[in-house]
């Protein structure tokens, strides 16, 4: 029977509407063809990922901070995805390590040598993804689509994710490139895109590269010159953030205010919350060869969780109608725990914050307080930040307690980690950093005007602040 005479039964779509039988009889693809770029696609996604995750701490624009946060997640879920792949087609997912590319590496090395946000975006954004993106189109044109379907399939879910991201920043570099000239970022631009060509694009297949052989241009800017910076950073918008003079747990625990007015510093929790990105990048960096895939994975997962409660404060307070800029975001968190701590000791801090908030007088507390308060939003944010508290306990114990003999041992090791750390509360203040100003009334009293209802007497002359206990209520020394 020739093939054109070739028919299903009713003519019902053939080989379950992968292709056409005249496709799935040509045999130009092979297994080492479609493992060896994914290679190249993993090698390149985790390095954006180690990239990202090292710009979260030091960058000071909010939005740029948590979208690094979304996307060195997505990149961290789609590494995820080819080392499961790989896994399946004889090869261990541990050859991944190796670098594919001495052009890739390169490329990605300039990238992260940038002191420039700008042209840290344009790396990312217009040239390395975008490659990503031709590399996952031509695994959808050119792999068997019956015997590597699922391949395909992951490389489907990578373009659809990865244009996203892409689309994020060609809008970001146009609303920073003011920053910059023209000429400077067609400069940057070009040197970035030849390395890419040299290297054959991401995976090695654009029929127009120069080769592996062809000279490298020189560096832009020296590798590692760089380095990580540990200190959190803000943008203007973020006033007086060594400010400790309100403490929001004491307000929230205390059964003479009303939930409604709860609701307030629970949002205020929620985007201060942007600290723990801050500090958790510190974590991935620093242990970044000494834990396993699936470590980065996971915290990855609880860093853009973080971020998301951020950005739920963020839009309680917008929902309303007042400026969350207005009141100051306290950073001292993170940047204690990171100037003060090792990434052993900050992650044992990290777990026994997250274990103690299991309790019923922890997120359920705070859940249930938030449906009392007839605020909707602020129920629903509570709902999904208490599920999210539980995967992230969840996740240390996966972790973290291991390293230890017991959970008990785990957690006093936390304890003690977190009971070092100098909160500089009398010292900011004396050194001219803050004043430490009660910004709580002003807030509750313009909130009281949006609700159109009179301030609680009681409410308004809060004023309990952190100089001797901490966000667990804790004395300190």
């Amino acid at each position: 029977m020739a093939l054109e005479d070739y028919q299903t039964y009713r003519s019902v779509p053939e080989l379950a509407g992968l292709c056409s039988m005249d496709r799935a009889v040509k045999s130009d693809w092979s297994l080492s063809e479609s493992v060896e770029r994914l290679r190249r696609i993993h090698f390149t996604l985790r390095r954006v990922h180690e990239v990202l995750t090292a710009k979260i701490t030091a960058e000071p624009i909010y939005e740029l901070k948590t979208a690094f946060s979304l996307h060195a997640y997505v990149c961290a879920e789609q590494v995820t995805l080819i080392r499961k792949r790989v896994s399946e087609m004889r090869e261990p997912p541990l050859g991944l390590e190796k670098e594919p590319c001495a052009a890739l590496a390169r490329l990605l090395e300039e990238v992260d040598s940038t002191p420039s946000t700008l042209e840290l975006l344009i790396g990312i954004y217009q040239v390395v993804l975008p490659g990503v993106l031709r590399a996952c189109q031509r695994i959808q044109d050119e792999a068997h689509p019956l015997a590597d379907s699922p391949t395909i399939r992951i490389a489907k879910l990578m373009e659809f994710e990865l244009e996203e991201l892409v689309e994020f920043g060609h809008k970001a570099i146009d609303c920073l490139r003011e920053e910059k000239s023209e000429v400077d970022d067609l400069s940057w631009c070009s040197d970035l895109r030849l390395i890419l060509g040299i290297a054959g694009d991401v995976d090695g297949c654009d029929p127009e590269r120069k080769g592996h052989d062809a000279e490298l241009p020189p560096r832009r800017y020296e590798e590692n010159v760089n380095q990580y910076n540990s200190e959190p950073r803000r943008d203007e918008r973020f006033i007086d953030s060594f400010n400790a003079g309100v403490n929001p747990e004491a307000f929230l625990y205390d059964d003479r205010f009303a939930p409604r007015d709860k609701t307030l510093m629970m949002y205020y929790k929620r985007i201060r919350e942007l600290d723990v990105p801050e500090m958790m990048a510190s974590i991935l960096v620093d242990l970044r060869e000494d834990e396993p895939w699936g470590f980065h994975m996971e915290m990855s997962r609880q860093l853009w969780d973080e971020a998301r409660h951020a950005m739920m404060g963020e839009v309680g307070f917008a929902s309303l109608g007042i400026d969350w800029a207005s009141i100051p975001i306290n950073f001292t968190w993170s940047r204690n725990l990171n100037l003060q701590l090792d990434a052993r000791e900050r992650h044992g801090v990290l777990f026994f914050i997250e274990q103690g908030l299991m309790p019923r007088s922890g997120k359920r507390y705070e859940w249930e307080v938030a449906n009392e308060s007839g605020d909707p939003l602020a129920a629903l944010f509570q709902d999904f930040d208490w599920a999210d508290e539980v995967l992230h306990a969840q996740i240390g114990r996966r972790w973290y307690v291991p390293r230890y003999q017991n959970l008990k041992d785990a957690l006093g090791y936390g304890d003690r980690c977190w009971s070092k750390v100098l909160s500089h509360w009398r010292a900011d203040l004396e050194s001219g950093l803050t004043q430490h100003q009660n910004w709580w009334p002003d807030l509750y009293q313009k909130a009281c005007e949006l609700w159109n209802q009179e301030p609680d007497p009681n409410a308004m002359q809060f004023s309990e602040t952190y100089e001797h206990c901490r966000a667990d209520l804790e004395q300190l020394d």
